[in-house]
């Protein structure tokens, strides 16, 4: 059977409110081998039943986690998510990384959730944050408004450099945060040209990784993240 891959959902205010998916995240789950399960906000007893069900987990992106989880107050730019989502994220996330077997992939947003949820921190607003940083992270009508193509650097170690080929290539990109201090268990695993953080993944683990890009908006030039995604949760399947 092939593996059931959970993904969290966006939340649009309403009323009423509405939980929403673009399809670029469930056609590369779909294109790589799994079966995307769309995880609606839940109580987290509900939601640890439905963890014990999944054999991997995908983290979409979406607008800005509160600072104040990291003791930090609002930069003006942040744009908050509702309060149902981050609510929901943060249960999902912690549930799923109490299970060491547990194959994760977070992307743009999903992967500030899984820093914050080692400790970590977050440049609220990169582009004061660098203001001389010739890197566009997001189009140049900011980053609510659409994507920019930037390069990635895939350092020498860690689970990417033994996916991609290539140690430097071009990835569609849109965000303004990215991280900052990395979380515990965490580390840096590529940046862009001007030094932000661009993936990190957890040691002692064997798939649980962030990235600030998103690859499921150029599947052909990031199929191998997915299809990692994939294998592991294949491998967990088969030891459950």
């Amino acid at each position: 059977m092939k593996p059931l891959i959970g993904i969290n959902l966006d939340i649009k205010a309403g009323p009423p409110e509405e939980a929403s998916i673009q399809t670029t995240y469930t056609d590369a789950i779909l294109k790589s081998g799994g079966i995307p399960i769309l995880l609606a906000p839940m109580p987290r007893e509900d939601l640890r039943e439905v963890l014990r069900r999944l054999d991997g987990l995908m983290l979409i992106g979406g607008a800005d986690y509160c600072p104040s989880l990291y003791d930090e107050p609002a930069h003006p730019s942040c744009e908050l998510t509702p309060a149902k989502r981050q609510e929901f994220d943060l249960a999902l996330v912690s549930e799923a990384l109490s299970d060491d077997k547990m194959p994760i992939l977070g992307i743009c947003l999903g992967c500030q959730l899984i820093n914050i949820n080692q400790g970590g921190t977050l440049v609220q607003d990169i582009k004061s944050h660098l203001p001389e940083s010739p890197v566009e992270h997001a189009s140049k009508n900011g980053w609510k408004v659409g994507f920019h193509q930037h390069d990635v650097i895939i350092s020498e170690d860690g689970i990417l450099k033994g996916l991609f080929s290539a140690k430097q290539f071009s990835v569609p990109t849109s965000h303004h945060q990215s991280v900052r201090q990395v979380g515990k268990q965490l580390k840096v695993v590529a940046t862009a040209e001007d030094g932000v953080i661009e993936a990190i993944e957890m040691q002692d683990r064997d798939f649980v990784v962030g990235v600030q890009w998103h690859p499921e908006r150029d599947y052909e030039t990031n199929r191998p993240l997915f299809e990692k995604l994939i294998t592991a949760s294949q491998g967990r399947r088969s030891k459950n």
